[in-house]
């Protein structure tokens, strides 16, 4: 039995959310998401509340029902508040800034990276060193902050390219140089 599936979603005041035909759809300040149930879950509103259930104790429903709660769960957040990653670029002369509406990233290539924008995502540079990357579903919002990741991941002996805020990168030692007195 799932610990995640079990528990309810809160509906937030300003949410609607409306099923029909497994297809459940939240509506808030933000925009409009909705999830397409898969076959064995249900999902019901009562009390302010969004409960997922299997429909039957079959095990591939039993292992399917806490992924279904956790998909809800992600629409009803993003439309209420949204979700948002944030990215470090650290390395001399590395910096990032917004033409228009597209990330523009010079990280030590010869050309800078330029990325187009999504629909329903944006993107703020705070300081030519900081990326935020907005949206409501969570889902495109990580997959955007991890493609402008990959663009220059951070690498273990400078530490230079480009991280999230929170990531630790584990530093390696060089070779050590080799002095006058050693070796033959």
């Amino acid at each position: 039995m799932s610990r995640i599936g079990k528990r309810p979603i809160p509906i937030p005041e300003g949410v609607e959310v409306a099923i029909k035909n497994k297809k459940v759809t939240a509506k808030g300040k933000l925009g409009e998401l909705s999830v397409e149930l898969g076959p064995g879950i249900k999902a019901i509103t009562e009390d302010n509340q969004l409960k997922v259930k299997p429909a039957s104790m079959a095990r591939e429903n039993m292992a399917k029902y806490g992924l279904y709660r956790s998909l809800l769960s992600n629409i009803v957040e993003g439309v209420n508040q949204g979700f948002s990653k944030t990215l470090k670029i650290v390395g001399v002369g590395y910096r990032a800034s917004l033409k228009g509406n597209n990330l523009e990233i010079l990280v030590g290539y010869s050309n800078p990276v330029v990325i187009e924008q999504i629909p329903g995502i944006s993107f703020e540079v705070p300081d030519n060193t900081t990326i935020t990357v907005k949206g409501i579903d969570k889902q495109k919002v990580g997959k955007v902050a991890a493609d402008i990741r990959d663009i220059r991941r951070p690498e273990p002996y400078k530490g230079k390219g480009i991280r999230y805020e929170d990531e630790y990168v584990r530093r390696k030692v060089g070779k050590a140089a080799i002095t006058a007195g050693s070796g033959k």
